[in-house]
């Protein structure tokens, strides 16, 4: 099957089930026990096919580690709760959680709606831009030049992928502002021109494909 999950649970008996049961039915397992190793280790490894994830942890909880994994990635999210609020699970939908079991749960339905969630993922493979050379894998945050692997802080990467899903659009700073940096960001539009000057550096011949429109903003434009 060679499909891999994360689960995260801060209780050490809860992960002991719930990685038994995935691993009698053919799945690897990777164990985090708190929000901030769940981030880390998803970053790390690259190749999580799906995310079983508890709300309630230390460091960070399960809705923090959600909003940052969905910056990037599209991986399929079943959160694990105590609580059936109705108000918790809209939220948890609202983050792009995929579905949403409720504590206490049967290990067996738990392992059927995995199998059902990454059957319907099976294929899916969005989180790959290549353009021009440019390699870009959201799920496992990895950009390549022509092969070559480069480093990119978080937000180097999250402009490139804007960029690159707005091929030949021209992108005024505000709306790069407001889709990279959110609307909650208030700082100077200019922390984008300092940005791009990075990316383009760091893309080497490539960063030529970023294209300055002034007065406006920025296009990336591959023919």
């Amino acid at each position: 099957m060679d499909k891999k999950i994360l689960v995260v649970d801060d209780e050490s008996r809860m992960r002991k089930i719930v990685s038994d049961f995935l691993t009698r039915a053919g799945y690897m397992i990777v164990e985090a026990e708190d929000g901030e190793e769940a981030v880390d280790k998803f970053y790390s490894d690259g190749k999580i096919d799906l995310i079983l994830l508890d709300v309630m942890m230390p460091k960070m909880d399960g809705w923090e580690v959600c909003r940052e994994i969905r910056k990037i990635s599209k991986v399929p999210i079943v959160m694990l709760t105590a609580k059936s609020d109705e108000r918790d699970e809209l939220k948890g939908f609202e983050y792009g959680v995929d579905e949403y079991i409720t504590k206490p749960f049967s290990p067996k339905i738990l392992t059927a709606r995995v199998d059902a969630i990454l059957r319907r993922t099976v294929g899916e493979d969005n989180d790959v831009f290549e353009l021009g050379g440019i390699k870009l894998d959201k799920s496992a945050h990895i950009v390549t030049v022509d092969g070559e692997m480069i480093e990119l802080s978080y937000k180097e990467f999250e402009l490139l992928n804007y960029f690159m899903e707005n091929n030949g659009i021209a992108l005024s700073r505000e709306k790069i502002l407001n889709n990279v940096w959110n609307y909650d960001y208030f700082g100077d539009a200019r922390t984008i021109d300092t940005h791009v000057k990075k990316l383009r550096s760091k893309l080497g011949e490539k960063g030529d494909l970023i294209k300055t429109i002034w007065g406006m903003g920025y296009k990336f434009e591959v023919n």
